[in-house]
């Protein structure tokens, strides 16, 4: 964020404004374009390191070994979740405000500043925090299961847990043996022990035979991937309000009085309040269950996952039908903007908002909850990944959409050109309404099998 205010602040970091009217504007010149990149470098990379590590670090404050540390680290990650959409908001009214009507320098000079006070505030609870010792690489763990299980492909399955070798790094963390895809048991199955074990009883080469911890860390992965794949399409959902929905504020009143309009971008606001008004609500909900039961009553993960995919069909379903009422109303009176105030969006962005509270954070809380404490971060990292997958799969969608309903004769498919009034984006979110359907069965059928049991 500094190399980026710093371009912005000082002329000589960008080419000369482009003059009003002048259709071939200045080009940057390398070293310009190499500090840009410079700046936008670092923070990917900066991004890469907070994003998933901050909940994993997070959740090690808290002994999930208990109920009541359990609870703690559920609500901590709905907190974050809380915070989180509150920083968007302003990011998306404030800071955005300040980049385009005052200007850019102090609008990148904010976050910069956000970012150089938050480092003071982590480094002042730097004793206070508990800290894992790191054990190594999980992903080298992951390819000598693999391998090792592919060199033992012949071996035949055994049951009995005296053929297995217990070595886990850290008896405080060993995970127990388990009968789920015992096909990777393989890796750990001792065929010969004088070549195989050295005179301590440990393996000789990890490439060739495991530990039990290792191999049942492998099949914690195996086990959360279909659940995570689930949240995929609800994040597909998701996108169409980022990008379909301002399109559609675009084209529709949004005069409040004879002056203001108000910015297409802000819609993007509501699924954020929607999503922070009911963090707030189900927290206080389960403080007061608390108080009057002295339980805590929470939703179980497949229940809050399988309510997120039936809002996210909703959310479809509802943008469909208003789409097809804007875009009558267009044509009715042959404009480009429909009459019908941009309000009447609301009831879709929620829905969009509620889809990410309710399957998002569980998803979220999944990854983090039941994935061994040396995965923690990788469940960080694999939660923000579905994100950009989802993101990805709906440029995917459209694209394909659009090749399928091209329409010859200079007219528009469902998808394409400048004027929704033109396409049928209707059709489009009945497609990815359907998609979300089959989704929801899709994970009903694996939530029995994959699911941890407690939240079956």
């Amino acid at each position: 964020m500094g190399v980026l205010t710093l371009g912005a602040g000082f002329p000589e970091m960008r080419p000369p404004p482009c003059r009003h009217g002048e259709s071939n504007c200045p080009q940057p010149h390398p070293w310009q374009l190499g500090f840009l990149y410079l700046g936008l470098g670092l923070l990917v990379i900066g991004a890469g390191g907070i994003r998933p590590c901050n909940i994993s670090f997070g959740a090690d404050q808290f002994d999930t070994n208990t109920e009541k540390g359990r609870a703690k680290l559920e609500s901590f990650l709905n907190w974050w979740y809380l915070l989180f959409s509150v920083a968007l908001v302003i990011a998306l009214t404030l800071v955005v405000y300040v980049q385009t009507s005052i200007s850019w320098t102090l609008g990148f000079a904010i976050p910069t500043a956000c970012f150089v006070f938050s480092i003071l505030i982590f480094l002042l609870g730097r004793r206070f925090y508990i800290c894992k010792t790191p054990q190594g690489s999980v992903f080298a763990d992951i390819a000598k299961v693999l391998v090792a299980t592919c060199r033992k492909r012949n071996v035949p399955k055994f049951t009995q847990i005296d053929h297995f070798l217990h070595d886990p790094p850290m008896d405080s963390s060993k995970l127990s043996h388990t009968d789920r895809f015992l096909v990777f048991d393989k890796a750990a199955t001792v065929v010969d022990s004088s070549t195989e074990l050295d005179e301590q009883g440990k393996s000789k080469n990890e490439w060739k035979l495991c530990s039990v911890h290792q191999v049942e860390q492998f099949k914690c992965v195996v086990g959360i991937v279909p659940i995570w794949a689930a949240g995929i399409p609800c994040f597909i959902s998701m996108q169409q309000m980022g990008s379909f929905g301002i399109l559609q504020a675009i084209q529709m009143n949004r005069f409040i009085g004879p002056h203001f309009q108000i910015p297409p971008a802000w819609m993007s606001l509501t699924p954020m309040i929607a999503l922070s008004i009911w963090i707030y609500i189900y927290e206080k909900y389960v403080e007061f269950m608390k108080k009057k039961t002295h339980k805590n009553k929470r939703f179980s993960l497949k229940t809050r996952i399988e309510i997120g995919i039936v809002m996210s069909v909703l959310c479809m379903v509802v943008a469909g039908i208003l789409e097809n009422i804007r875009r009558s109303s267009a044509e009715e009176n042959k404009s480009f903007v429909s009459p019908l105030h941009v309000w009447m969006l609301i009831p879709e962005f929620a829905l969009s908002g509620l889809t990410e509270a309710f399957a998002a954070i569980a998803v979220m809380e999944l990854l983090t909850t039941h994935l061994p404490e040396s995965l923690r971060t990788v469940a960080g990292a694999i939660f923000f990944l579905s994100l950009s997958l989802g993101s990805y799969m709906s440029s995917v969608l459209m694209a394909i959409v659009s090749k399928i309903n091209r329409v010859e004769g200079g007219k528009s498919g469902w998808l394409g050109g400048n004027d929704l009034n033109k396409n049928r984006l209707d059709y489009f979110f009945y497609v990815v309404g359907v998609i979300a359907a089959f989704n929801f069965f899709y994970f009903r059928f694996f939530a029995t099998h994959f699911l941890p049991k407690p939240n079956v």
